[in-house]
């Protein structure tokens, strides 16, 4: 998919009928964006490229705010409890829908303390192995795996991340017994994987495309609803028969409840705009994501999917934040 189809996602979010005439007085000053994710990852990346085009729209100060910290929570209830009136978000897939499922000591209800503006920009999911491991297929591997029970390490950025999920969803699937080792970090989980210290890996797509080319890692199956334009070759895990075809990990514009739906309508339409920027968009398909900004909805929809999904998942096979 060219740039210019990607920026063509974000149209949607531009079809908002009567925006144009309606000008709330906000803001009246500054407005800041929290990220949960420290500069220059790619969250802070989609943020920093919102808050460049609502300083142009919005006549006041925006800045991004990085509170960078627990997997995104800190950033995520840093928004949830503002009630400044001029407090947005970026978050990620597990802060925003997942965190209080996983962790029900949670602070905060991402479902009941955030409000989705617009789905910023989404990837896929590459399953990757190291290249000692003797498959090459998504069939392969869960032989391999039932041939040597609990004698391999998979790893993820975290319990209850996505990668996590969807592994330990496919090993529960087909009774594999696999170790589930969890990273601090998207390098660090990648260096243990291409040392070989871990065999298998799920991760966005962006974090292992550069190491799959070069062959550090064997990439044996990609999430989504279509094979990546950048390792053509990888075949969907649909194709081999594993549900995995609405798996991304994504980026979220979000609001405290509560923020007036006009408010919410307005900073949608100005995120599709500012994801449609040609820089914006080159920055993030280098990252490997697809640049979208997208309605209120689609972003609601998305997250009530993830929970659907994820949410009996979570709670069948035990996974909690330490797990």
């Amino acid at each position: 998919m060219t740039i210019t189809r990607r920026a063509a996602l974000a149209l949607p979010a531009l079809a908002l009928p009567g925006l144009a005439a309606a000008q709330p007085a906000w803001p009246d000053r500054p407005v800041r964006i929290i990220v949960g994710f420290p500069g220059g990852s790619t969250p802070d990346i989609a943020a920093r490229a919102v808050a460049q085009h609502l300083q142009t729209v919005l006549g006041q100060p925006v800045v991004v705010d990085n509170r960078a910290g627990g997997g995104g929570a800190i950033g995520a209830e840093a928004v949830a409890r503002a009630t400044d009136g001029h407090t947005i978000g970026v978050s990620i897939g597990g802060p925003a829908s997942l965190a209080r499922i996983l962790n029900p000591q949670l602070a905060y209800d991402p479902q009941a303390d955030l409000q989705p503006i617009s789905l910023l920009a989404r990837m896929p999911l590459v399953l990757s192995v190291h290249p000692s491991l003797p498959v090459r297929s998504v069939t392969e591997l869960v032989a391999h795996v039932r041939a040597n029970p609990g004698r391999l390490n998979y790893g993820s950025v975290g319990a209850g991340s996505t990668g996590h999920l969807l592994v330990a969803e496919m090993a529960a699937r087909h009774r594999l017994d696999m170790v589930h080792v969890p990273f601090r970090s998207v390098p660090q989980s990648v260096t243990e994987l291409v040392a070989g210290r871990i065999e298998v890996m799920a991760a966005a797509a962006g974090a292992v495309l550069g190491q799959a080319r070069g062959g550090q890692v064997r990439a044996i199956g990609v999430s989504g609803e279509r094979r990546m334009e950048q390792i053509p070759e990888v075949p969907l895990l649909t194709e081999a028969g594993e549900p995995a075809r609405d798996v991304y990990a994504w980026i979220g514009l979000f609001a405290p409840n509560g923020v007036p739906a006009e408010r919410i309508a307005r900073l949608a339409e100005e995120a599709g705009r500012a994801m449609s920027n040609t820089e914006t968009a080159r920055a993030l398909v280098a990252a490997g994501f697809d640049p979208m900004g997208t309605r209120p909805d689609v972003l609601a929809r998305l997250i009530r999917d993830e929970v659907a999904h994820w949410g009996p998942v979570i709670q069948r096979l035990g996974i909690r934040p330490e797990s």
